[in-house]
């Protein structure tokens, strides 16, 4: 699920790749994709709607790294064969309860530019049927309503437009006569992502794990005391930090889901390897901003910042997403993170690492 490609080579119609060459097999029939109630972009769609369409089902959900790192090629597949026969279908399965707003959703929509239908699945209800276990996952659907294809986590983008070729072409053979005389664009041929969606640093080995702030999933933590469920507890910090591990510093609320600052000056600090840091946040109080430094090593992040603070890390939490905060050049070892917020209010739900 973690593995990604730095680039990939994506051709149109016009150069059908050769990263697909082995058999499709029929995985079975596609679920029906009912028990959402919340659509954007589109009208509910059922399989009767998609019948004669190649469908391109995509699990994700707005504050997760690895689906944010993947939708511009979902985007560039969609816009390049929207009009071949593909129906690109998100499906927005919440990891954390923020994530099941419908404003919340919609507002990363308009921030990530999809365009494309997405059924909101709260309940989890088509993520079930699928039998799904992964952010992002893609299945890959044939004319018929058959799953012939499917992928985990990023990476692998020629294959999966192969398999997209592959498909239509079974619906319609001249696709191929017609790309040739339109000579479709090469979007998914150009994908550059930047910011958020940037590729992953696949150079760098050992890299620092996802990291839970809730204790439903917390691990590594140091200091003292040990995490107090559900209840407001002063945190102190360990004379050392072992590589990984993370600690609080000052008042904290530690609930299933986050962790919340409980006044000024409350911190939280992490031992990483990695290139970039990125951290879940957001507000206990919609529409009430929480403002932070970010440090690492003990100072200013300077030309290290990430999208989101400013080089003297200074940022802002104004909505419920994940956050850049430090996006290096390359992969380095045992340096220390640490964010201070200056106020109450903050929730932090979980890093990750690029």
């Amino acid at each position: 699920m973690r593995s990604i490609l730095l680039a990939a080579t994506l051709l149109t119609l016009t150069g059908p790749l050769t990263a697909c060459q082995e058999p499709l097999p029929d995985e079975g029939p596609m679920p029906e994709l009912s028990g959402a109630e919340t659509w954007f972009n589109s009208p509910p769609l059922t399989n009767a709607d998609l019948k004669g369409k190649v469908v391109l089902i995509d699990f994700w959900t707005y504050s997760c790294v690895n689906c944010l790192r993947v939708i511009p090629y979902v985007k560039a597949w969609d816009a390049k064969y929207r009009d071949h026969g593909l129906v690109v279908i998100g499906v927005h399965a919440p990891e954390f309860e923020f994530e099941e707003d419908t404003t919340n959703v919609k507002a990363a929509m308009t921030r990530l530019g999809i365009t494309y239908p997405v059924v909101l699945d709260n309940d989890m209800k088509i993520w079930n049927a699928f039998k799904n276990q992964y952010w992002p996952a893609h299945y890959f659907i044939d004319v018929n309503g058959r799953i012939r294809h499917h992928h985990f986590g990023e990476g692998d983008y020629d294959k999966s437009e192969a398999v997209i070729q592959r498909l239509l072409k079974e619906v319609d053979p001249s696709t191929l006569k017609q790309a040739k005389r339109t000579r479709m664009s090469d979007t998914s041929a150009h994908v550059v992502a930047s910011g958020e969606a940037a590729a992953a640093d696949v150079a760098g080995k050992g890299r620092s794990p996802e990291t839970y702030i809730g204790y439903a999933r917390a691990a590594r933590m140091a200091g003292t005391p040990s995490v107090q469920r559900d209840s407001v507890r002063r945190y102190a910090a360990p004379s050392t930090l072992e590589t990984n591990a993370w600690t609080l510093v000052g008042p904290w609320l530690v609930t299933r889901e986050y962790g919340e600052s409980r006044e000024a000056g409350a911190s939280l600090t992490y031992k990483f390897d990695a290139r970039d840091v990125n951290l879940v946040m957001g507000q206990a109080v919609r529409g009430t901003p929480v403002k932070f430094r970010v440090t690492i090593d003990g100072r200013a992040p300077g030309a290290e910042a990430g999208m989101d603070v400013d080089a003297q890390g200074y940022g802002v939490i104004i909505e419920n997403r994940m956050y850049q905060l430090i996006r290096q050049k390359q992969h380095t070892r045992g340096r220390v993170f640490t964010i201070t917020f200056e106020g109450p209010g903050a929730r932090v739900y979980a890093f990750t690492f690029g």
